[in-house]
């Protein structure tokens, strides 16, 4: 049967709307842009990369690079479709040793933006310069330029509304350029990065040596201090790199920084070998950082899995995590982390902060993971003696639980409380009434401190004590954007921070009923949890994992060793405050046995 090809449903995309497909796989947001140049200045051989950005990118995004540079011919080509310098055959996809490989990157930004590339190769004395714009050429002209490649990117997306819409604030847009260009810098130490944002300096990494060196300059010194080093070479697989202590795991992961052949990629199977790695040592909701390099032969890697070149595959991925896994458990074993079963791990930590701590108050230097920090420094008799006259000074009427299934038990507030002691410095075991509780520490307190807290955000009455000497924090370049967007939200929650500079903070003053804590452990549990903030709808959803976090620094620790008047006064928050089950973060607080389930275990009825 004859058909009318003109009536077709079938047809071939015009040059424009294919470039632009390609440019939604390529090109997310300005974070994507500065990658891809990124990329194609290392490949070029660059050991200077300035970035420059506007409006978070969305206005105009500058690299330049002192790189070979470009002939007239090669920066003509260079702007088309599939036009690359790093592939001749397809066996060369199977062994890709640069970052940019597919001929994709610069098209794909030049058909969604208002494009310019000035270059000049090394060794010539006149430059080329191409204009296009939204895809189409505008001018090729001969210039004035340095050698290297300069490119600006005005207006993303000016000519696709729909992708435009769909892009972030400034802040987060450009937090996400900060990581990018964190990520490169860690990949290529022996490199200078430079970025400013709306023409202030906020990142300049000079080139270093070794990939310690450039940790120190993007996490600080305290993180190589609490990380445990990796070297390893096996089945052809050398991987190196710092993995966080156990006594220092996060809540969250940040940083797992993973490179593959200095390539920046996710994968899940390394993620898994690391956590593998860690076992039962590792408590449930605590997370390992690490930064972690592997080379292999890239005969043995497929990097051409994603057209961002986010991802990798490997061909024998059962190989690549054990050689992982062997990797990150060498150390462990070696600083005597690794004990063969949960209770002798959770002893082996214990007995380890025993020789560098003092005792302490209630209130000192605590860590997320449940475990004082060595450098406590204050007495136990002064922390028993002003934590019980805070306590008895602040007398609150007992108020609905936050978010909480109804109590399994009743509680009789008025019941006397027999403490006798503790278990392993971390379970505290008392009689309320004729009760026998076992309590976590940390989560009980935790959460006598979250339920005041929150009642006293409802009725802001959240008092404020001032620091006698103001507190400095640093934290990453785009975790400041987030943290300097909130400060009147958290001075509200009676935390005061203020700027100190670039990257800089300094706690004035944090919630009276706290005391002492980590403050720069806080802050970075707090950036996580204002992380969330955009996904959150309810003002009450945004407070609550704040207070939560505030509470569960402000805690007293596992692993230290408790008076009974502590413990006494501890447990009588808790039944002041209803006896909830869990901390706020949803782990137990207590085990009961009541009288009958005692007799009923010895066989009494």
């Amino acid at each position: 049967m004859a058909t009318d090809e003109a009536s077709g449903k079938i047809h071939i995309l015009s040059d424009t709307v294919s470039s632009r497909i390609a440019a939604g796989e390529v090109v997310e947001r300005p974070a994507a842009v500065v990658k891809e140049l990124i990329d194609n200045s290392l490949d070029a051989g660059s050991t200077l990369i300035s970035i420059d950005v506007q409006n978070g990118g969305k206005q105009l995004i500058r690299v330049l690079d002192n790189g070979e540079g470009m002939t007239e011919t090669d920066a003509k080509l260079a702007c088309q479709r599939f036009a690359t310098s790093k592939l001749r055959t397809e066996l060369d996809l199977f062994s890709v040793q640069t970052f940019g490989f597919r001929g994709e990157a610069l098209p794909s930004i030049a058909s969604v933006s208002k494009f310019k590339l000035l270059t000049m190769k090394r060794g010539e004395t006149v430059g080329t310069c191409v204009q296009i714009e939204g895809g189409t050429p505008v001018n090729v002209t001969s210039c004035a330029v340095a050698s290297g490649t300069h490119i600006e990117v005005h207006t993303l997306f000016f000519n696709t509304p729909g992708r435009q819409k769909f892009l972030k604030s400034t802040a987060t847009e450009f937090s996400h350029i900060c990581h990018v260009v964190q990520q490169a810098s860690l990949a290529r130490p022996e490199t200078h990065f430079r970025l400013t944002h709306n023409e202030r300096a906020v990142l300049d990494y000079p080139s270093v040596q070794a990939k310690a060196d450039r940790v120190r300059q993007l996490y600080g010194n305290k993180f190589l201090e609490q990380a445990l080093s990796i070297h390893m070479t096996q089945a052809d697989v050398r991987i190196e790199g710092l993995t966080m202590s156990p006594h220092f795991t996060r809540t969250s992961r940040t940083p797992q920084d993973l490179f593959v052949n200095s390539r920046p990629v996710k994968n899940p199977t390394i993620v898994h070998a690391v956590y593998d790695a860690y076992a039962s040592f590792l408590p449930k909701g605590r997370h390992p950082t690490f930064v972690l390099f592997l080379d292999i032969d890239p005969t043995k890697l497929d990097v051409n899995v994603h057209p961002a070149k986010r991802e990798v595959r490997f061909s024998q991925p059962d190989i690549i995590h054990a050689v992982v896994k062997d990797a990150i458990r060498q150390p462990l074993q070696q600083n005597g982390h690794m004990e063969g079963n949960a209770l002798e791990e959770h002893q082996a930590i214990t007995t380890a902060e025993e020789t560098t701590q003092h005792p302490s108050s209630i209130h000192d230097n605590p860590r997320r993971d449940g475990h004082v920090a060595p450098e406590t420094n204050r007495h136990l008799d002064d922390a028993r003696l002003s934590y019980s006259m805070v306590s008895e000074n602040r007398q609150l009427p007992l108020a609905p639980r936050v978010g909480e299934a109804d109590l399994l038990y009743a509680h009789d507030q008025t019941s006397s409380i027999h403490v006798f002691g503790q278990v392993n410095k971390t379970y505290m075991i008392v009689q309320i009434g004729k009760a026998l509780h076992i309590l976590d520490q940390h989560t009980t307190h935790e959460r006598v401190l979250f339920e005041r807290l929150w009642k006293n955000w409802h009725t802001q009455q959240i008092s404020t004590q001032a620091l006698l000497i103001p507190e400095p924090i640093e934290v990453l370049p785009h975790a400041a954007v987030v943290l300097d967007k909130h400060l009147e939200e958290l001075g509200k929650l009676g935390l005061e921070i203020e700027r100190f500079g670039n990257t800089a903070f300094l706690i004035r003053a944090v919630p009276a009923m706290l005391g002492t804590m980590d403050y720069q452990r806080l802050v970075q549990d707090l950036l996580e949890d204002l992380a969330e903030w955009k996904s959150l709808t309810s003002l009450e959803s945004q407070v609550r994992p704040v207070l939560a976090s505030l509470a569960c620094q402000g805690a007293v620790q596992a692993g230290r060793s408790m008076e009974d008047l502590e413990i006494q006064q501890v447990v009588k928050d808790w039944v002041q405050e209803g006896c909830p089950l869990t901390c706020p973060h949803g782990r137990r607080v207590s085990l009961r046995f009541s009288t009958d389930d005692l007799q009923r275990t010895f066989g009494r009825i």
